[in-house]
């Protein structure tokens, strides 16, 4: 990705001044909604080495598969950002993608553990809304 092109998480920031830095392992997240963007960018990017190593050891998979299934991820709304103390937050977000022609959205609250001055994805509950309903 161009250095100042458009970040892919929304933020409005050109990729260089947002998520490239942390996707190079220049610098690590300041908060749980950056690591956030961070995750859905390289997600876009199909990064998934920045994936692994942005999860959670007791919640990481042991590989991700990111081939290419056609999905094209459309944008990213951060609906909330919530800081359960200084080592733990919940970022609740929908992200939008396509495949094969078709519109989804992916709706999740996302809990975040911080260990060693490092965020990291712990795991998140998919479509809570349909939970609250049940």
């Amino acid at each position: 990705m161009k250095p100042a092109a458009a970040c892919p998480c929304n933020s409005g920031k050109p990729y260089a001044a947002c998520c490239g830095p942390l996707h190079a392992g220049a610098e690590n997240a300041p908060t749980a909604e950056a690591l956030m963007r961070s995750r859905y960018s390289a997600y876009v990017l199909n990064l998934a080495p920045y994936l692994l190593s942005s999860w959670h050891a007791s919640t990481r998979p042991p590989e991700l598969d990111l081939s290419d299934d056609g999905t094209k991820w459309l944008g990213l709304n951060i609906k909330r950002h919530q800081v359960i103390d200084e080592n733990h937050a919940v970022v609740e977000f929908i992200a939008r993608y396509r495949i094969g022609g078709r519109g989804y959205r992916l709706y999740e609250i996302s809990r975040f553990v911080r260990e060693d001055g490092r965020w990291y994805y712990v795991d998140g509950d998919l479509n809570p809304q349909e939970k609250n309903s049940a």
